[in-house]
C-alpha cells in the first residue's frame, strides 16, 4: 500500500491557531481563535455556549506500543486506516451512549474521517479502566502471586482469559500529578478509590458525587457496548475510558466522555466464537503488541522498564510493511464489523483535510 495513505504526522497542518499546536501519541489539537470559535458556534449551531473554545482534532495512523512510536519499511510510517477506524468507532458508540441517555462527549463535528470539531474540555486525571476478564497485565501481576489491584481484593484460583467474577475498575492516574499522597509522580499508575475521594479535587473533580457519577457512566458505558459486541459476535474484555467536564449551552457543567471509545486501541475485544473453542483471538492493539514480541528476538526489552535504552534503540528498527498491514485488517474489518461501513482510506488526507476546512468552516 503507498505510504501516501497513511497520515504519520497530525500536526503539521495550515489550520489558523494562535496557541500551541498540542501533539498527542496519536491525535493532535489545534485550538482555535476566539473569533473562529465564536463564527462556527453561530454559523453550525453548534450545542455549546456562545463562547466556547474549540479545537480541531486530527488523528493520524501512528501506532505506538510499548511506549514506543512505530515505523515501517517503504515509508509506511502508520497503519493504514487506522485513525479513521478509531474515529468511526468511537463516533458510533458516543452516538449510543447519547441516545441512551447515558452522558454527552467533547464532538461537535465530523468534517472528515479524521478529523473532529470538539469543544475543549477540562479532563479528569484519572484513566477510568473497567476489567471483565483476567488477562494482560492483570494476569502478569496476578500469576506472580498479586491478590489486591487498585485496593480491590481479588478471588484465589482464576485462571488466565478467564471471565472475572464481575467488573472491576481498575482506575490509575492520567499524567504527573504532585503532592498527592501515596500516589507517585509518575504517569499512569495504578490508584484506589480512597486515592481519589481524599483527593478528588487534584484528580480535578468538581465534587465527591462525581466520582460516583464517572464510575456509573464507565459501568453504564461497559455494559452498552459489550451487549452490542455481543450481538456481532465479540467479547468486550476490558477497556479505559477518559472523563472531562464542559459547559452545556446554558452555561451549567456537566460531566462528559472524551477521547475515545471502545476502540481496539482503548480496548480489548476477542472473538467470541474462537473464545468458545478455546482460543484467544484479538480484535485489538493486542494483535500488534504480540506481533512486536514475536518479531524481536528477545521480547524482555519490550516489557521490562529497566531496558528503556535498549527499547528505544528496537524503535528505530523499520518494521515489515506486512506487520502493518496485518494489523491495518484488523481495525478496518473490526471496524466495519462495529459500524455496518467500510472505512475509506483516503489517497491524500492532508489535501483533503485541508481542502475541507477551508472551504467548509473557513479556518
Amino acid at each position: 500500500m503507498p505510504s501516501y495513505k497513511v497520515l504519520e504526522m497530525s500536526n503539521d497542518l495550515p489550520i489558523r491557531t494562535d496557541q500551541p499546536i498540542h501533539s498527542g501519541k496519536v491525535r493532535s489539537v489545534y485550538w482555535l481563535t476566539a473569533a473562529d470559535s465564536k463564527r462556527l458556534i453561530e454559523e453550525k449551531n453548534y450545542d455549546c455556549p456562545a463562547d466556547a473554545e474549540l479545537g480541531i482534532m486530527v488523528i493520524s495512523d501512528r501506532i505506538s506500543a510499548f511506549e514506543i512510536i512505530w515505523k515501517g519499511e517503504g515509508g509506511m510510517n502508520g497503519v493504514p486506516g487506522k485513525g479513521a477506524a478509531l474515529n468511526a468507532i468511537s463516533n458510533h458508540w458516543f452516538k449510543l451512549f447519547r441516545e441512551n441517555g447515558l452522558a454527552d462527549n467533547h464532538i461537535l463535528d465530523t468534517p472528515h474521517p479524521l478529523v473532529w470539531i470538539v469543544q475543549k474540555a477540562r479532563p479528569v486525571m484519572v484513566e477510568a479502566i473497567a476489567r471483565n476478564y483476567i488477562t494482560g497485565s492483570m494476569w502478569r501481576s496476578y500469576a506472580k502471586g498479586e491478590r489486591e489491584f487498585c485496593g480491590i481484593p481479588v478471588a484465589e484460583g482464576l485462571e488466565k482469559d478467564t471471565k472475572l467474577p464481575e467488573l472491576l475498575i481498575t482506575p490509575s492516574s492520567k499524567g504527573i500529578l504532585k503532592g498527592i499522597p501515596g500516589v507517585p509522580e509518575i504517569d499512569d499508575v495504578n490508584i484506589t478509590r480512597s486515592d481519589i475521594e481524599n483527593n478528588f479535587e487534584a484528580f480535578k473533580f468538581q465534587s465527591q458525587e462525581d466520582i460516583a457519577l464517572y464510575e456509573k457512566l464507565l459501568v453504564e458505558g461497559f455494559r452498552l457496548i459489550e451487549a452490542e459486541l455481543d450481538k456481532i459476535g465479540q467479547i468486550f474484555v476490558d477497556t479505559k475510558f477518559e472523563f472531562g467536564y464542559v459547559k452545556d449551552a446554558a452555561g451549567a457543567d456537566k460531566l462528559i466522555y472524551m477521547d475515545e471509545v471502545g476502540t481496539p486501541d482503548s480496548s480489548r475485544l476477542w472473538d467470541k466464537g474462537q473464545f468458545a473453542e478455546g482460543k484467544v483471538v484479538e480484535n485489538s492493539k493486542e494483535v500488534f503488541r504480540k506481533a512486536l514480541m514475536a518479531h524481536f528476538p528477545d521480547a524482555d526489552i519490550l516489557t521490562n522498564k529497566e531496558r528503556m535504552d535498549e527499547r528505544v534503540e528496537l524503535g528505530k528498527e523499520l518494521l515489515p510493511q506486512s506487520l502493518l498491514q496485518t494489523v491495518s485488517d484488523t481495525y478496518t474489518e473490526i471496524a466495519k464489523t462495529i459500524t455496518g461501513e467500510d472505512i475509506v482510506i483516503s489517497e491524500d488526507p492532508k489535501g483533503d483535510i485541508t481542502a475541507i476546512l477551508k472551504e467548509q468552516y473557513g479556518l
